[in-house]
């Protein structure tokens, strides 16, 4: 991190020392200058979160990411900052995504490729992102580069504002074919979390009607939810019918990749773009005949950089975009101050895997 130092602080951080277990550490965090330190209020548990917790990764992979503070969805409050820009209380977004150069407090140039501006920034190769390769927002002081620590606007509340990393997400991967949205046909596979705020994200921060956006899933109950979109259900559409969708993502990951993906081969128009956002632990094949002839473009995208959660803060200030958002919302939240209630929340979140997300509400 930075090379000047403006103090140490505690953090009681709840640490994944192997799956299932969780232990709660006192570990003493330095703050450099040009930092602040940020006590998380609220967070919301990724399907990333449960690939570790039950322990879902490739062994290896485990072996070296453990023991680690798991979450990166997430907000809260400053309690030390710049009295300046940001001020003790104020609410923000934590960005889970820092590049070296902030890291390190060295001009962007001098780190890497995405950091010179010579490939897209949320690739840096010298990055770290909380709960993936350093300690996540289970912690009850994380201290982040000031740049990361957003702001929440007013009209914004906490509850809508826990959902902008997996908005952001999703903007950053549509942003890439934003020239093409006003007018393109586009499908969305998934009719879970990630599909959703990608189709909202659609809908809401680039305008693509209902007329023109369709999402494609396997539960009916699900589907209702996308009031916004039309909806067909993936096991009774014909996708050998014709080439409708100039654009189409795919938000499934796991076992559906393959059919996902190459039903969206399917449904693309020559020239179309895929982009595939859903993480899968094994290889998946793909119609390449298909998508020679056609010529189609495939890219992935994964994470975003604050420029994005800015972006986004916009688009959920909206009050459409709130009530869009809050269908993913639980009745209730989850109360966490202690190590037992966070491993009990990651245990009831990996049996029951629902459509709306798990929301933890701190309290230290």
């Amino acid at each position: 991190m930075g090379s000047t130092t403006i103090g140490t602080v505690s953090s009681r951080t709840f640490r994944l020392l192997q799956p299932h277990v969780v232990e709660e550490q006192l570990i003493e965090r330095v703050i450099p200058e040009g930092f602040v330190v940020v006590q998380p209020t609220m967070a919301s548990i990724c399907h990333a979160d449960l690939r570790y917790y039950g322990g879902l990764r490739k062994q290896e992979v485990l072996a070296r990411k453990l023991p680690m503070a798991l979450l990166h969805e997430g907000i809260g409050v400053i309690v030390r900052g710049n009295e300046e820009t940001l001020q003790e209380g104020q609410r923000v977004i934590i960005v889970p995504y820092l590049p070296g150069h902030a890291l390190r407090a060295m001009p962007p140039e001098q780190c890497c490729p995405a950091c010179r501006g010579d490939i897209e920034d949320n690739y840096c190769s010298d990055a770290s992102f909380l709960g993936s390769n350093m300690d996540g927002i289970a912690q009850h002081r994380l201290v982040l580069p000031e740049r990361y620590a957003i702001p929440i606007p007013a009209g914004i509340p906490d509850e809508v504002a826990v959902l902008a990393e997996l908005c952001s997400v999703s903007y950053r991967a549509l942003k890439k074919v934003s020239h093409r949205l006003s007018d393109s046909n586009v499908a969305v596979f998934g009719d879970g979390p990630v599909g959703y705020l990608t189709a909202a994200m659609l809908h809401h921060a680039f305008q693509v009607d209902r007329e023109r956006l369709t999402v494609f899933g396997a539960d009916q109950g699900k589907l209702e939810q996308f009031s916004f979109a039309k909806t067909e259900m993936v096991q009774n559409y014909d996708f050998t019918a014709g080439h409708t969708n100039e654009i189409v993502v795919e938000c499934t990951g796991g076992n559906f990749s393959e059919s996902a993906i190459n039903q969206g081969i399917d449904i693309l128009k020559p020239g179309g773009c895929l982009i595939a956002m859903g993480v899968s632990e094994e290889r998946v094949p793909i119609n390449t005949r298909d998508m020679l002839e056609k010529g189609i473009t495939i890219y992935g995208s994964s994470r975003s950089s604050d420029s994005d959660f800015r972006a986004v803060l916009e688009v959920m200030a909206e009050p459409d975009c709130q009530l869009t958002l809050r269908r993913l919302l639980p009745d209730s939240y989850t109360v966490v101050s202690q190590a037992e209630d966070f491993a009990g929340a990651m245990e009831s979140a990996l049996a029951h895997k629902g459509w709306k997300k798990t929301i933890l509400n701190f309290h230290w």
